[in-house]
């Protein structure tokens, strides 16, 4: 079994999968953050499949970009549920998320970064990077793709819309990837590609408020 999970933005998700099959995958929404109701959920989640934390072989999170706060909650959590049972974790990122729910050869994934910029990155078919991640402005980004048949993967593009060729396919993404960070981290524990708990780090890609003040204050 894999325990997954997502908590780097508004809408957060659990799942639980079996193999290459999502079980269950659950969409959550805590204006207070996800800090008090994610261990009640997983708790729940378990139980009704007749399920303990025991049972579960790996645990899986997203590992950013999003939320500072929200990255850290659900990588606490998947850390330590972990290191209590003995386990590994596969921290996915949630760029690499979003390209699960794709079919073209490329597949260009984005995420809004507020401050007018996003999160991009581009994968292949197999969901290895082509273009490493970023933090950039939407049209600035969009001199960077590769050429070749490429797709756009976001959970909401509509802002973009205006700025992209018509006949270039737009995808969709569900706002809960925990389901497809599980089947990435299935993959992942097959090919012996899963971390110790205590290895496992954050991909904020943008650095927090207060590392970019310290900065600028030297």
């Amino acid at each position: 079994m894999i325990l997954s999970l997502d908590t780097t933005a508004e809408f957060a998700s659990i799942a639980l999968s079996e193999c290459d099959r999502v079980v269950e995958e659950v969409l959550l929404h805590s204006p207070d953050g996800f800090g008090h109701v994610l261990f009640p959920q997983v708790a729940q989640l378990l139980a009704r499949h007749d399920a303990r934390v025991e049972d579960v072989g790996c645990f899986a999170a997203a590992s950013g970009p999003g939320s500072f706060t929200g990255v850290r909650v659900g990588l606490t959590a998947v850390k330590g549920l972990a290191f209590a049972m003995g386990k590994r974790v596969a921290p996915v990122s949630n760029l690499q998320a979003l390209a699960w729910f794709g079919s073209a050869p490329l597949r260009a994934t984005l995420l809004d970064a507020r401050r007018g910029e996003i999160y991009g990155a581009v994968y292949n078919a197999q969901l290895n990077l082509v273009l490493e991640e970023t933090v950039i402005k939407f049209q600035d980004w969009l001199k960077l793709l590769p050429v070749g048949e490429i797709e756009f993967i976001s959970t909401d593009f509509a802002p973009f819309r205006s700025f992209v060729d018509a006949r270039i396919p737009i995808v969709t993404a569900p706002r809960a990837l925990a389901g497809a960070i599980g089947q990435i981290a299935w993959k992942r524990f097959l090919a012996g590609e899963t971390c110790d708990p205590a290895a496992v780090d954050a991909n904020y890609v943008r650095r927090s408020d207060a590392e970019l003040f310290w900065k600028d204050a030297k």
